[in-house]
């Protein structure tokens, strides 16, 4: 079974070919860069060494599959090339690069205080959840209106986002949509405790 950075950068080879992805590929496989091994949140999932990864892969594989419903295309109309729906699922957590760091804390362990590891977030560049994910992107390649806000609002109605412009944004832009579910999906579901 082939790991999951090699997937993850088999996948973005394969369908990312605009201007500026192979810059954007190359930072993040740096030292500069922690998205191979970051985890994806402190506590929740993928709150471990490759989460991150793990968590951006999922997010494709289920978009993906969503995206192949008949529904999805006829009903719905989103019909969406592979380049956008790669760019959108596997970059719509970038912002969570560089955030987390290995510390330790105390906790009871069988009426015993010991110090177990954990991660604490410590983000040098607080712009946002989705909106910085939509700043680091853009700072190596251009994004189409849909992609940006698909990934600018791909918490959809769980973040702290003005509910307005959420709803705005999934009439307007279905992949917005349909990316927060594939999130969830994978978050809940896949990635649950």
């Amino acid at each position: 079974m082939e790991n999951n950075k090699e997937r993850f950068i088999a996948l973005f080879q394969e369908h990312i070919k605009r201007e500026g992805a192979d810059r954007l590929l190359t930072y993040m496989c740096s030292d500069q860069c922690d998205f191979f091994t970051a985890p994806a949140s402190t506590r929740f999932h993928g709150s471990y060494s490759g989460g991150l990864l793990e968590h951006s892969l999922n997010v494709y594989d289920c978009l993906v599959d969503y995206l192949s419903r008949e529904r999805t295309k006829s009903t719905y109309n989103m019909n969406y090339n592979d380049e956008t729906v790669a760019i959108v699922a596997l970059l719509h957590d970038i912002c969570k690069t560089n955030v987390y760091k290995e510390s330790t804390r105390n906790q009871k362990i069988n009426g015993e205080w010991k110090q177990v590891p954990y991660y604490e977030f410590d983000d040098q560049l607080p712009y946002g959840h989705g909106e910085k994910s939509v700043y680091i992107i853009t700072g190596f390649m251009k994004l189409t209106r849909e992609e940006a806000f698909a990934i600018r609002y791909h918490m959809g109605f769980s973040g702290p986002e003005d509910q307005r412009s959420i709803g705005y944004t999934f009439e307007n832009y279905p992949i917005a949509f349909a990316l927060s579910t594939a999130d969830m999906e994978a978050t809940y579901f896949l990635e649950g405790k």
